[in-house]
C-alpha cells in the first residue's frame, strides 16, 4: 500500500531519531532531514548530489578537494582516477549511512533519490528531504504520509538495496568515468561502502556484531547490481581473542600513494598483518 506523499512538518519523524542518534556516536557527520517545502542548502561549500551525478564544474570543485589533500598531506600528485575514487568514497561513505542507519536501527528505509540530498563536506553536514519510506506493519509510523508498508524482512532488505541503488547509481554517473573502472568494479565500490560504513557506526552503537549479521544477510552475494557478499570473517589475535575483519570487493587505490600501507581490508593486506593491525586497536 502507498499513502501520500509526505506532507510540510511530517518528514522528520520517520527517520530523525536514527540520524540524532548517528550524531551522537558519530560527531563529525550530521543529517538533517528537511521539510517538504523547505529549499536545499545552497552556496559555499555545498554540493547536491544531483551535481556531482551531472558530472560538470560541481564534480571538479568537489574533487579539487581531494587533489589538493593528498598533495598537502603525502606530497605528491595522484593519479585522476585515484582522486576521483578518494572523492567518490567520502561522498558515498556518509550517504549510504543516511538509508543503512535508519533501517538498522528503526527498521525503515528512506528513498533518498539524489535531487534531495546536499553535502557539505567541510562540515560533515547532509541534508535529505525524505519524501517517502519503507517499514514493516507493525512500526508505529506506518501511518505516516509517505510510508510504504512491506510485508516483512526480506522485503524491508530489499527495500535497502533498491533505495541505495537508485542514488548510488546516479552518483556513478558523475564519478565513473573519471574513475575509470568497469561497471562491476564501480558496483563493488559500493558494495563496499555500505558494509564498512554501517560496521563502522555499528561499532560505535555497540552492536557490531548485530550489524555484521544483519550486513551479511543484506548482502548474500546474488543481488545485482551489487558485487560480492558483505565479507566478513574472524581471524585470532595473538592471545587467542576473536578479530572481525573483512575482505573487500574493491581496492581504493590508497596503495598508489603509500604502497607499504595498505588498509586492513584490503585484498592486498595479508592476514599476519592484518592480525598484527587489528591487535593494536584491540
Amino acid at each position: 500500500m502507498t499513502l501520500p506523499a509526505l506532507l510540510p512538518g511530517t518528514s522528520a519523524s520517520a527517520v530523525a531519531d536514527a540520524y540524532a542518534r548517528l550524531a551522537e556516536v558519530f560527531p563529525g557527520l550530521r543529517a538533517e532531514v528537511l521539510r517538504w517545502d523547505e529549499p536545499t542548502p545552497s552556496g559555499p561549500g555545498w554540493v547536491g548530489a544531483d551535481e556531482l551525478a551531472a558530472g560538470g564544474d560541481a564534480l571538479d570543485g568537489f574533487l579539487a578537494w581531494d587533489d589538493e589533500q593528498v598533495l598537502r598531506d603525502y606530497g605528491q600528485q595522484a593519479r585522476p582516477d585515484v582522486v576521483a575514487s578518494f572523492g567518490f568514497h567520502r561522498y558515498a561513505w556518509p550517504a549510504c549511512l543516511l538509508v543503512t542507519v535508519p533501517w538498522f536501527l528503526h527498521r525503515r528505509v528512506p528513498r533518498i533519490p539524489a535531487g534531495d540530498v546536499a553535502f557539505q563536506r567541510a562540515l560533515g553536514h547532509l541534508t535529505v528531504r525524505v519524501r517517502e519510506f519503507a517499514c514493516l506493519p507493525d512500526d508505529p509510523a506506518a501511518g505516516l504520509p509517505g510510508a510504504r508498508v512491506v510485508a516483512d524482512e526480506s522485503a524491508l532488505r530489499s527495500e535497502v538495496l533498491a533505495s541505495v541503488a537508485e542514488h548510488i547509481g546516479s552518483v556513478l554517473d558523475g564519478f565513473g568515468p573519471r574513475m575509470r573502472r568497469g561497471r562491476r568494479a564501480l558496483w563493488g565500490m559500493a558494495t563496499d561502502e555500505i558494509v564498512e560504513g554501517l560496521w563502522y557506526v555499528a561499532h560505535l552503537l555497540g552492536e557490531e556484531r548485530r550489524a555484521m549479521a544483519e550486513l551479511e544477510a543484506l548482502l548474500p552475494g546474488t543481488t545485482k547490481p551489487y558485487v560480492g557478499t558483505a565479507g566478513f570473517r574472524e581471524l585470532t589475535g595473538p592471545d587467542g581473542e576473536p578479530l572481525p575483519t573483512r575482505d573487500r570487493a574493491s581496492c581504493c587505490l590508497f596503495y598508489t600513494l603509500r604502497p607499504e600501507d595498505t588498509c586492513v581490508t584490503c585484498p592486498r593486506t595479508c592476514d599476519a598483518d592484518r592480525v598484527r593491525k587489528l591487535s593494536a586497536v584491540h
